[in-house]
């Protein structure tokens, strides 16, 4: 296998997906290039939204297909947005509004802003596919007070991660591959994909 089609048309996950698998000799298509409209994420998981992007994403397609449903889970939120972050601000809302709509929700509490992005993915072979891979990864921190940064997306700007001083949006992108959410789960798909052979 050479390519794939990622189940999303957000230019930043494709821009860190490429990132991660170009060293192994992998092309990654965006579902954008074959005309394929997002699917309703009707699952109540991260899990079973991924399933269903990849499954639909497959069988348009034709093509093995990775998915990734990823989100923002804030402890005194009582882990909102979670499987909502795309759509915290409504349905077509820009990142910039999902971001400003949780930092006024937090806005009275100058502490207690743990949080952590979640990622799972999942990789089909093809549409009927009945044992998907999928790895899952966290990435802990906290919520900031404001918005920094421009290497990044969706939170980054407001996700200040352990251990550091700036935001996610405020990391290169090497030092983010290596430490977020979606590159820790990318590198544990890696492995078992190699242990299938589907990569080498």
């Amino acid at each position: 296998m050479d390519k794939f089609v990622l189940a999303s048309g957000n230019k930043g996950k494709l821009k860190e997906f490429t990132e991660i698998f170009t060293p192994y000799g992998i092309e990654v298509f965006p579902q954008s290039q074959f005309n394929v409209i997002e699917v309703a994420e009707t699952g109540t998981t991260f899990v079973e939204n991924a399933i269903i992007k990849a499954r639909h994403a497959a069988q348009v397609t034709g093509m093995a297909a990775i998915a990734d449903d990823s989100g923002l889970e804030v402890d005194i939120l009582a882990g909102a947005p979670g499987i909502y972050s795309a759509r915290y601000a409504g349905q077509n809302a820009a990142e910039t509004d999902n971001y400003i709509k949780l930092l006024n929700a937090l806005k009275d509490n100058a502490s207690g802003r743990t949080a952590r992005f979640q990622c799972v993915l999942v990789y089909m072979r093809h549409a009927k596919d009945p044992t998907p891979i999928i790895s899952q990864a966290a990435w802990e921190g906290h919520i900031g007070l404001e918005a920094k940064g421009e290497n990044g997306h969706g939170y980054d700007p407001i996700f200040i991660p352990n251990d550091h001083t700036c935001t996610a949006a405020e990391i290169n992108s090497d030092e983010k591959n290596r430490l977020s959410h979606r590159g820790k789960a990318m590198k544990m798909l890696i492995r078992q994909m190699q242990k299938q052979g589907i990569l080498i």
